[in-house]
């Protein structure tokens, strides 16, 4: 019998997290009798009791494990090591707050079974804030263009991976692992293909994601897949220091042609010099991302550090 692996990652899901291994459990039940299951949670330093609420699910369903990690590893980190410390055939990576619909597990499971070891759940809508969806349009069609790999639009981690593909993402050994690039990287290798669905609200408690989030979210998948922003950087200094150039030439031959009647003041001067320095400090900034991708992988912090394992009877890899 094979055996199915859920990862539901959380923070601050006292509401759901329950409701979401009750309604896991009750779908692979029934319509996917034929299969064994395990529900791994980890939980990103929960502060509103989401980690008595799994501790008493481990209590009550040894299929049930859980990892509590020692603070908020962020994002991107806790889901990622969460999904390699599963076991099962498969794995199926899914949020807690309803989001993601739990009916699609089967659906997930016989495209697997039809031999896509990696099969992705894609928003085709959402009933999300419109302005929150439309922004997260914007923000994948110009990663999608500027990157040199081929990204993958409403996408964010949900889906079916084969053990094959978790053994892959074991061994990257990567301290800011990027799930999303890291899929539209590796997958087409894996017979990947797409399944649409709805984004439904969240069914209880408040999302956690804010500007800083979506920020770190947009800078981490700038950093680690384009180049873009900084031949732009390039491009844009040398085409404004062209201009410059010539704005200057201009003036002086103005100058020395009328030189009793034409005065232009100090207006082109203070024009020049807070443009080109908006353009420089943005551009140092930019430049500093890819400095902090790269400090954050020189100095290798682990992942995630765990702080508990619940119903784990293998050692630690």
């Amino acid at each position: 019998m094979k055996t199915i692996s859920f990862m539901i990652p959380t923070y601050n899901e006292v509401e759901n997290a329950a409701a979401m291994s009750k309604a896991v459990i009750e779908e692979v039940q029934k319509n996917l009798p034929g299969y064994d299951y395990e529900i791994v949670f980890i939980d990103n330093c929960s502060t509103d009791g989401t980690r008595d609420v799994i501790r008493k699910l481990c209590e009550e369903d040894p299929k049930i494990k859980a990892i509590l990690n020692v603070t908020n590893f962020g994002q991107f980190n806790s889901p990622f090591y969460g999904i390699c410390q599963t076991t099962g055939d498969c794995t199926i990576c899914i949020a807690a707050d309803f989001q993601e619909p739990v009916s699609l597990i089967p659906t997930l499971v016989h495209k697997w079974e039809e031999g896509h070891k990696v099969v992705l759940g894609i928003k085709s809508t959402s009933k999300e804030n419109g302005l929150i969806y439309f922004l997260r349009s914007c923000y994948y069609k110009i990663i999608r263009n500027m990157s040199s790999v081929k990204m993958i639009e409403h996408f964010s981690g949900y889906g079916l991976y084969d053990r094959t593909f978790v053994a892959l993402l074991r061994e990257l050994d990567d301290p800011i692992p990027f799930l999303r690039g890291i899929v539209a990287e590796y997958g087409e290798g894996f017979n990947m293909t797409e399944v649409e669905f709805t984004q439904e609200k969240r069914r209880a408690g408040k999302s956690s994601n804010n500007f800083y989030s979506l920020y770190d979210a947009a800078m981490l998948s700038f950093t680690s897949y384009t180049k873009v922003g900084l031949r732009l950087a390039t491009l844009i200094g040398f085409i404004a220091g062209v201009l410059s150039f010539i704005v200057a030439i201009v003036y002086l031959v103005l100058k020395l042609v009328y030189w009793d009647t034409f005065s232009a003041g100090y207006a082109p001067m203070a024009i020049g010099v807070f443009m080109l320095g908006s353009l420089q400090l943005f551009f140092i900034g930019f430049l500093g991302e890819y400095v902090l991708n790269i400090n954050t992988r020189v100095i290798r912090r682990p992942v995630v550090v765990e702080e508990e394992r619940i119903n784990f009877k293998e050692p630690k890899e």
